[in-house]
Parts: structure tokens; sequence; C-alpha cells
């Protein structure tokens, strides 16, 4: 999406042995790979309004490591489906307390909070209440 960012920033890490760059990848192979990652690093620098590629990856059990700001401390619940940071050091450290949060955590908070029924409940709830006035 950024090419000039990606050439300045990213591809002078991708040696294809440690770090490797996919590209776009379609839906099955993106729940594959964050099913299999061993966090998300969402180090953002703006308040994101949601954050879909979190709700993704917790969604697979994979946990996430985010700064705390914008929407990230309504998704991320911090220390138990990733953890909220304040800078890179933080979230260095973060990384070794990933192994100590249960992965089936993150999907269970996911589909309690962001599924498609619990939005529809919510909808039917706020209809019902516009309808009582």
């Amino acid at each position: 999406q950024d090419k000039d960012y990606y050439n300045a920033e990213v591809a002078p890490h991708v040696d294809n042995q440690n770090v490797f760059y996919l590209g776009s990848v379609g839906p099955a192979q993106r729940q594959q790979l964050l099913g299999q990652a061993y966090a998300l690093l969402h180090p953002i620098h703006f308040d994101e309004p949601f954050g879909l590629s979190v709700v993704e990856s917790m969604a697979c059990g994979t946990p996430v490591i985010a700064f705390r700001r914008g929407s990230m401390p309504e998704v991320i619940n911090d220390g138990h489906t990733g953890f909220l940071v304040n800078n890179i050091d933080e979230a260095c450290k973060k990384l070794n307390l990933i192994r100590e949060l249960d992965r089936k955590e993150c999907y269970r908070w996911v589909k309690e909070r962001f599924s498609q029924e619990r939005m529809v409940d919510d909808y039917i709830a706020l209809y019902k209440q516009i309808l009582s006035r």
C-alpha cells in the first residue's frame, strides 16, 4: 500500500530466512498464518478507530501486543488476549510473556465481543429500545 515506506523501512530487513515478505494473502492463508504466529505486533502511531487485523488475529487464537492508544484498550483484554504497551521497549519485554497467555481465550474474547451474533443481538436490543420510546 505504501511502497516508499516498504522500500525504506521493511525491504532492508527481508532476508527470506528470518524475515519474509508474503504480500497480500487471501482469507484462508491469512487465517493459517495468523493462527500459527507467535503474536501479532501492532505498534501503530495513530489512534486507530477499530483494528480489524487485531480482532482477526485474536479470532485465530493469536495474542496481540499493541500500543495503548485508539481503540486498542477496548479491543484487547490486557494480560489475557495480549498486552497493551506504551513503547517499543515494553513491547519487547512483553514478548517473553506471550507463552503465558491462553490462546483459546483470544478466540473466546473475540467470539463474545465481536461476532456477528453479538452484533445482531446488540442491534436488536437497540431497535427494541428505540421502538419502546
